[in-house]
């Protein structure tokens, strides 16, 4: 049996938590745990570092427990011990811990877990904050660029931080892209005489040398802390319903896509928790507020001041977050960061230029609509430069119209077609991270 002890953030261990440090014959954590912890005389001690070599040494102490047992099955005596090793965690090991890489190779039935508190629960104590209604997001030893990406889109992130990837990049990462965001840094927490809890801005974050004690970094839109009472945990689900009617958008004479061709477009993007959705030509914000109430964090490209007036108003209509950009593409792309999906629905005779600039930087898909049938081969010929897997199709639907009479017609809407270029996973790794 491998025990995991979660240390909690400062709290004395359990009297059963040390009583099984007590037994130990192998001890494995980070250095400052093994320090903390009142460890036998005779027990081995390995350095929580690299995964790796750790899981190793786990493993030669469960193979001699195994070996031990099949001599003592064989020679029929009863009572043995075996060996026992105890893994020292941080707060909650079953949560973004070491219990998921235990499980993995050893199995969750050899597995006896005794969690501590988590430092995301003591992070929002400390602020005297519910965080039923908080998205958790890992950047240890991962991207970043999700964990930037969800605290742009939602109210509520606790983002678990590690080296390269801590409070100073991810402030300059949402310094001039999340208007209303604070940080709140929590570091050393459980130590009484380090424990610091810091409201700061995304900039001021990423003026500051944090050191290594940082525990967790939350991201609060301050308007927005204090959700209504949930029933599950997390990130709000996805939408009841989508391809919304076009009455829902503050549109210019009819200018916005219609629904129909909204719904493919949405199944082509695959807008998601995590990902940036470029909508490009964005006019009303129809497809930008979809992509939106998925979880995505949404750019909206629009040249009209008037247009980008729209499209906040109907983003905030619909109670999401959309980043409204004014300017012309593909000019003012190139200061953008680089999107996982796009779509284009407008660009005129800018369009194959408009088509490059975005399949050049979308790490995944591209989705054109045009009513103009001569700007199909080149927007085609755009997409499949960038090295992109192309199909289309010709959207044109009737839809019922009452008559006089209690009767009903069908009324044609304008064809539109619908372009999509999805880049081959085998390509990806070319595509700038």
């Amino acid at each position: 049996m491998i025990t995991v002890v979660g240390t909690g953030t400062g709290a004395p261990l359990p009297p059963d938590a040390e009583a099984a440090v007590a037994g130990a014959d192998l001890v494995v954590g980070a250095r400052r745990h093994l320090a903390a912890a009142r460890l036998p005389a005779g027990a081995e001690q390995v350095v929580l570092g690299p995964l790796a070599p750790a899981l190793d040494a786990v493993e030669r102490y469960v193979a001699k427990t195994e070996h031990d047992d099949q001599e003592e099955g064989a020679e029929g005596t009863e009572g043995a011990r075996g060996v026992r090793v105890v893994v020292l965690a941080s707060g909650d090991p079953g949560f973004f811990g070491i219990v998921r890489a235990l499980a993995e190779r050893f199995g969750p039935e050899r597995l006896d877990v005794r969690p501590g508190v988590s430092s995301v629960a003591t992070a929002f104590a400390r602020l005297g904050l519910p965080w039923d209604d908080a998205v958790v997001v890992s950047a240890h030893g991962r991207d970043l660029r999700t964990a930037v990406h969800v605290c742009r889109s939602h109210p509520k992130v606790a983002v678990l931080t590690g080296p390269g990837s801590g409070p100073a990049e991810l402030g300059a990462a949402l310094a001039h892209r999340s208007d209303g965001r604070v940080l709140v840094v929590a570091s050393a927490l459980g130590d009484p005489a380090r424990e610091r809890v810091e409201r700061v801005t995304p900039a001021e974050a990423a003026a500051r040398d944090w050191g290594t004690a940082v525990s967790v970094v939350l991201c609060l839109d301050g308007s927005r802390v204090l959700a209504p009472v949930r029933t599950v945990a997390g990130p709000v689900a996805g939408p009841d319903r989508w391809a919304l009617d076009e009455s829902e958008f503050a549109h210019r004479d009819s200018m916005i896509s219609k629904f129909e061709v909204r719904a493919l477009a949405l199944a082509r993007i695959g807008p998601r928790l995590g990902d940036l959705v470029w909508d490009v030509g964005s006019g009303s914000g129809s497809v930008a507020i979809e992509c939106a109430r998925f979880g995505a964090a949404v750019t909206a490209i629009e040249k009209t001041r008037d247009g980008c007036d729209r499209i906040r108003a109907n983003a905030g209509a619909h109670g999401v977050e959309v980043r409204v950009v004014h300017g012309a593409a593909p000019t003012v792309l190139s200061h953008l960061d680089d999107p996982d999906a796009v779509f284009i629905g407008g660009g005129g005779r800018e369009l194959p230029a408009i088509v490059t600039a975005c399949a050049r930087r979308a790490r995944r898909a591209v989705v054109v609509a045009m009513a103009a049938l001569d700007r199909v081969p080149a927007a085609r010929d755009a997409l499949d430069a960038a090295g992109f897997a192309c199909d289309g199709v010709l959207l044109q639907s009737s839809r019922l119209a009452p008559l006089p009479g209690n009767v009903t017609r069908l009324a044609a809407t304008n064809p539109v077609f619908l372009l999509w270029g999805v880049r081959p996973p085998a390509r990806t790794e070319g595509v700038p991270q």
